[in-house]
């Protein structure tokens, strides 16, 4: 029998759990990561909120939603498997006027016909039950939506595929994927070519995702336009304000969901994050500008498009940026308790967001196969919530896709 030999790029979540499916569905199989920093969940895996979503928002049918669901049985279980911590804190969704019942409405009939256990609308009197600092004239209530380390999981992961033969290459940034015949090739960015054929490679490489594509001969769209997203941590003091997390209902005015309160894992309350176009695709501190990054983004038309359709989000957003007070002020219309409370700056995430050369943001996962080279070309959240399910989903259906 045939050894396959898989090469898989990107040490973060989703890269990871991909490898570790190939090695459980094929235990003969050669499984190589290559990874272009010197340890693994260096990026996205490790810069965002850790929230495992249960699966409200996404359109019943699409591969968010199904993959969603899937994905938090699967992360759920993995995590008692191997006692990493995880915390079902619940969730709610909270409207505070009469204006956002309709859209509160429709977010349940979504997450129903996902197959979301115990979600139910409730009144403000059973609201202040399930947090009591609240406010709100009504709330979607999600029981089971958890809160995790990604960071955590996926370094368990990689530990996961080099006890089961698999291999992990740090320091080693990919350039492309080169198909000769019926073998694929690794290029690396000093020119190496990895003296290995494979058989298959996968493409998980995040915030860079649109860019290996194209250089390994795929579509140069959707594109890659880089959000950052801020949280602050609260003075200790007040955590126990809020018991789990406190979600706005989305306006459809605005392309992302606005400031919200989220537990870590590590018991801290978080208030976050804002939404702003990055500087850098990598600008994990605020404080660099990258010229290609950013002359990349200028120069694609589609991002115009999106800034022109989305001036007044913009404004708000900036805002939030601009101001420390203003951003907790935001949240403080669902916990008036907290207006005025201290925040430190904490994680900084960069949503790898694909967008369209119309300005349209990409919403569903993109998992595009080409030959016998497989990209994921978009998974923002909830990427991490559904890794394990997108790894089986690449590993059981696109692979075998002829």
């Amino acid at each position: 029998m045939n050894r396959k030999r898989y090469a898989v790029v990107g040490g973060g979540i989703n890269g990871l759990a991909v490898a570790r499916q190939l090695l459980l569905d094929e235990p003969g199989a050669s499984v190589t990561v290559f990874e272009k920093e010197g340890a693994v969940a260096q990026h996205q895996s490790s810069h965002n909120s850790g929230v495992v979503h249960a699966g409200l928002y996404y359109e019943p049918g699409g591969l968010k939603a199904r993959l969603c669901r899937r994905g938090v049985e699967l992360v759920r279980r993995y995590c008692l498997e191997n006692a990493i911590p995880y915390d079902e804190c619940g969730k709610v969704v909270v409207a505070l006027d009469e204006q956002e019942l309709p859209r509160l409405d429709a977010i349940h009939k979504k997450a129903v016909a996902n197959g979301v256990p115990g979600v139910r609308l409730v009144g403000k009197e059973e609201l202040r039950e399930i947090e009591p600092n609240c406010i709100g004239i009504r709330a979607l209530h999600s029981p089971h939506t958890a809160i995790v380390s990604y960071g955590e999981v996926a370094r368990h992961i990689a530990r996961e595929i080099e006890a089961r033969g698999g291999s992990i290459r740090l320091n080693a940034p990919v350039r492309r994927l080169i198909e000769r015949g019926s073998s694929v090739h690794v290029e690396l960015d000093s020119g190496e070519v990895d003296a290995r054929e494979f058989d298959y490679a996968i493409a998980c490489s995040g915030l860079q995702s649109d860019r290996l594509a194209q250089q390994s001969g795929d579509a140069a769209t959707p594109r890659i336009v880089p959000f950052f997203g801020q949280y602050y941590v609260i003075d200790e003091a007040f955590k126990n304000h809020v018991k789990g997390l406190i979600y706005p209902v989305p306006d459809p005015r605005f392309p992302f969901l606005g400031v919200h309160f989220t537990k870590r894992i590590d018991g801290q309350m978080t208030i976050g994050p804002n939404a702003f176009i990055s500087l850098g695709r990598e600008n994990y501190d605020g404080k660099r500008l990258n010229l290609r990054d950013v002359a990349d983004f200028l120069a694609y038309p589609g991002f115009w498009k999106f800034a022109s359709k989305n001036l007044r989000a913009t404004l708000r957003e900036l805002k939030t940026v601009a101001s420390e007070s203003v951003f907790v002020r935001e949240a403080a219309r669902y916990v008036p308790s907290l207006a005025d409370v201290a925040v430190t700056p904490a994680v900084r995430g960069i949503r790898a967001q694909a967008m369209q050369r119309d300005g349209a943001l990409v919403d569903d996962f993109v998992i595009r196969r080409q030959g016998n080279v497989t990209h994921i070309r978009n998974a923002p959240s909830p990427g991490a919530t559904s890794s394990l399910a997108i790894a089986e989903y690449i590993v059981r259906d696109v692979l075998h896709r002829q």
